[in-house]
């Protein structure tokens, strides 16, 4: 039995990759939607033939259960599931977290877990929830710790995860992290976070689940654990997750909510089913509305919806384009909007996953000036070599008296004309030029002229620009008229 990740495509810290779960395979970012045996508004063999490769359910609901707990240790999960992919379980911490307690131990969980067959079993880790203070955490922290070497030194050949706790402190987040890497599981779930994202705490997530990041391993697949909208996913691919489980498709059916990409709306209050799959193509929103089955079918659109948004997601990866549909994501609500920021607070360290060439950049606002590709490039522009006298022309007008003539594009700042048809100026589309974008393109005048220090630099740009160069690069020459 093993759990190997391979990374196929990358954009930010997203990846496009292939978990092996002992014979079987999962394409990764994926979505495991959750399953309640007792409650099955969508079977496993029909989210199945939606095209869900992974599902998890909880061996302590089975375990309780006097249905299903005889059946699950005789026939296994999946033919009770009636399910052929991948089955993961989680051991009760969830119901610990809601309940502050179970009736069952680490070990038992872990024995339950193998004898009903699950193929990615999860020790009985401690949830600490983000009000928790430090001392609560640091606790929490080192019982997770020891009950996560117990299960491997019980369960050696099991596929065990990691889970990587730690509450709001990002320190013991990446400690926990490390410990993970050390034991050299390769499937690590990031827990404890349904409350930040319930409460729309965007940034905190941000910061917990790259404190993490830096502790595991790159090789390590990493799973979001209750991570239910898809309106966070793209936030959550690009900071590097590539596993997610939901319920959220069957809670929001039963509460009447229909879930979109840009939130979720209530089906009392809509006029249209603004979505293409079959549920909202074969009806009206009042025949929805009057159905009998209306739980059954909103849950089918919610899981539809959840499904493309992650194919979205995949496709994105490969295209290069994971930025601009963060974006579009994060612009869905104020709250995402902070993560989104958040998270290219953190472009130094992301840029060095990122990949070096994409097919294209979309400037979409200032946030666009803190991508990774806009760092990178004002971190390599020193390498352009340059004469004694330089000018970088915002119209790409040379001028007698200079050795080298540089054109000018924003947000990245000044290039030679052989790199005019090479990523990023070469595939980037920008819309009429903003004070925020020409700052950014300052930026790289700066690192370039710093980067040769023994040449004087001059910019040449029209009137309406001239202010804004001469507070940005004021070591420079500014000409706003002809040369």
């Amino acid at each position: 039995m093993a759990i190997t990740f391979e990374v196929l495509h990358k954009d930010i810290a997203g990846r496009v990759g292939r978990l092996r779960v002992n014979e079987k395979t999962v394409r990764t970012p994926a979505l495991l939607p959750v399953v309640n045996p007792h409650l099955p508004l969508i079977t496993p063999r029909e989210m199945q033939e939606m095209g869900v490769e992974a599902l998890i359910t909880n061996a302590y609901i089975f375990r309780r259960s006097t249905e299903y707990h005889d059946r699950a240790l005789e026939e296994g999960l999946h033919k009770v599931l009636d399910f052929d992919g991948v089955v993961m379980t989680d051991s009760g911490s969830f119901q610990l977290s809601v309940y502050g307690e179970v009736e069952v131990s680490n070990q038992e969980t872990l024995e339950f877990q193998q004898a009903i067959g699950s193929e990615i079993i999860v020790p009985l880790d401690i949830p600490t929830p983000p009000d928790a203070g430090r001392e609560r955490a640091e606790r929490e922290l080192a019982v997770t710790m020891e009950r996560l070497r117990e299960a491997r030194e019980l369960f050696p050949d099991a596929n065990l995860a990691g889970p990587v706790q730690g509450g709001i402190f990002p320190d013991l987040r990446e400690e926990a992290g490390r410990a993970v890497q050390d034991l050299d599981l390769a499937f690590a779930p990031i827990g404890a976070v349904v409350p930040l994202m319930e409460n729309y705490r965007y940034r905190d997530l941000v910061e917990v689940v790259l404190a993490a990041k830096r502790g595991l391993s790159p090789a390590t697949a990493v799973h979001l654990f209750g991570a239910g909208h898809p309106s966070m996913f793209a936030l959550a691919v690009a900071m590097g997750c590539d596993l997610f489980d939901s319920a959220a498709y069957a809670l929001f059916a039963r509460e009447g909510r229909y879930i979109t990409t840009h939130g979720s709306l209530k089906i009392d209050e809509l006029a249209e089913l603004p979505c293409p799959c079959r549920v909202c193509r074969s009806m009206t929103a009042d025949e929805l509305r009057a159905s009998g089955d209306r739980e059954r079918l909103l849950a089918l659109h919610n899981l539809h919806v959840s499904l493309a948004e992650i194919a979205r997601i995949r496709q994105a990866i490969q295209d290069g384009t994971l930025w601009e549909l963060v974006d579009e994501r994060c612009r869905s609500h104020p709250r995402l909007l902070d993560g989104y920021r958040e998270l290219l607070a953190h472009a130094a360290d992301l840029e060095r996953d990122d990949a070096v060439s994409k097919r294209r950049f979309f400037y979409r606002g200032s946030e666009s000036c803190r991508r990774t590709e806009v760092l990178r490039f004002h971190e390599v522009i020193g390498r352009i070599p340059v004469g004694e006298r330089v000018l970088v022309s915002f119209d790409a007008q040379g001028a007698p008296g200079f050795d080298t003539v540089l054109n000018f594009k924003p947000p990245f700042g000044p290039y030679p004309t052989e790199l005019a048809e090479t990523f990023p100026v070469g595939q980037s589309e920008v819309p009429e030029w903003d004070d925020d974008m020409v700052r950014s393109g300052c930026a790289g005048i700066r690192a370039l002229m710093e980067a040769h220090p023994e040449s004087r630099f001059a910019v040449r740009c029209g009137e309406a620009w001239a202010r804004l160069v001469h507070e940005e690069v004021p070591d420079a020459e500014v000409y706003h008229e002809q040369v």
